[in-house]
């Protein structure tokens, strides 16, 4: 006679039964099953945020001090921006009809600064469902690409389908400068990747009820839309904005008129004119003023210095020193490294203008090698020298880090 494997209930005590290979399981213990594996591992549907410990803006800054060098500014934005988005979600109603609105963030840096890795690094703390997406692949509706509702596909992907929970997330848009419009003037023709996205993108970012598809755009007509309220989920956008510097030279030079002009520009740091980047900067870039209007928070993250990049090869705790020594620790090889090969790496990353992302690029160059031959050889210890790495170097066309 058919009956339970875990209970023992028969077919007719049991409401239902199901058949595995070498065994039956009655609803009564799916059920058992389900809940305990909730109660150990946590849902993610039933974020309760009087039970959660909220960290300040001064502990969470000191996590992300942990995986990202310098930014201090960014830092601090950020913090604060997750502090009071946790607040908003946490918001009682007192009677005094005072609603706070969300403050979503823009970062405008060169390449290799750190945007996503911020982004990355928030995401491991929260206690909300949070997605990084990329604007580079939107396209306008109609078109071939994905859809702008596609950003909010991946958060409910992430909130595991519960529309409560990715009502209450957030969303890290990546490339925001690879959709401005294609010319200074408003268009005429459709600008399918460009300004026609902007205008998809400000209902999301004002805050109203979207139809998203599940399963992404246009592959599956018929599936059923989910209906999301962008009204809590917080937007944080990154954009490299490669040569808007010269429009906030434009706007600096122009607005300095009169006897203290020369002054003036003296103060002006020329090697970093992102400090005082401004809307009306990004508007000359070609964001639209609605969706500019709807990013009330800009800030910038500055270049790399050598004394930044030269931290980010050990300090951090994923630090790309300590990422390499546990490589080959997995293989039983203990690896250091000369001090002047630090150096060096930094050089080159300075020489090519590569950032902190053309640091691994170098370290692989370095490293392939050794890599590929060393779990062969059968010794426990390397150390990479100036004259190896430089030796290895030689043998890569650096036009093509430079390019990368």
């Amino acid at each position: 006679m058919d009956k339970c494997s875990f209970c023992g209930r028969t077919k007719k005590e049991a409401n239902l039964l199901v058949a595995g290979l070498e065994g039956h399981i009655c609803d009564h213990c799916i059920e058992q099953a389900y809940s305990i594996m909730n109660e150990e591992l946590g849902s993610k549907k039933n974020i309760s945020f009087d039970t959660i410990s909220l960290l300040k803006p001064a502990e969470i800054k000191n996590f992300l001090d942990q995986y990202v060098i310098g930014q201090d500014m960014a830092k601090k934005i950020i913090s604060v921006a997750v502090y009071n988005h946790y607040k908003r979600l946490m918001q009682k109603s007192d009677g005094d009809d005072i609603e706070i609105e969300k403050s979503n963030i823009i970062l405008v840096g060169e390449t290799g600064t750190g945007k996503t890795l911020l982004a990355r690094t928030v995401a491991k703390m929260l206690h909300v469902p949070f997605t990084i997406v990329d604007a580079t692949v939107l396209t306008e509706a109609g078109y071939v690409g994905e859809d702008i509702e596609s950003l909010l596909t991946r958060l409910l992907q992430n909130a595991d389908y519960d529309v409560k929970a990715a009502e209450k997330g957030i969303v890290f848009i990546d490339e925001i400068d690879k959709i401005a419009r294609k010319g200074d003037n408003p268009s005429i023709t459709r600008d399918v990747s460009g300004e026609g996205v902007q205008q998809g993108l400000l209902k999301l970012l004002e805050g109203s009820i979207v139809n998203v598809p599940p399963q992404g755009g246009r592959k599956h007509p018929e599936q059923k839309m989910i209906p999301v309220d962008t009204k809590n989920v917080l937007f944080i956008c990154g954009g490299a904005f490669e040569g808007i510097e010269k429009k906030i030279a434009q706007r600096m030079n122009t607005q300095i008129v009169g006897y203290g002009a020369a002054k003036i520009r003296e103060k002006v740091d020329k090697d970093n004119l992102l400090k005082y980047i401004a809307p009306q900067d990004l508007r000359a870039y070609g964001l639209i003023p609605e969706i500019i209007g709807r990013l009330p928070v800009v800030t910038h993250l500055d270049p790399l210095d050598r004394k930044a990049l030269r931290a980010i090869l050990t300090e951090p705790k994923n630090a790309l020193v300590k990422q390499y020594i546990k490589l080959f620790k997995m293989d039983n090889i203990e690896l250091t490294f000369d001090d002047g090969v630090l150096e060096f790496i930094v050089d080159k990353a300075i020489e090519f203008k590569l950032g902190a992302r053309g640091l691994r690029s170098i370290c692989e160059s370095i490293m392939l090698d050794a890599m590929f031959e060393m779990p062969s050889l059968g010794k426990d210890e390397l150390m990479i020298t100036i004259d190896y790495a430089a030796h290895k170097l030689e043998h890569i066309d650096m036009k093509v880090l430079k390019a990368s």
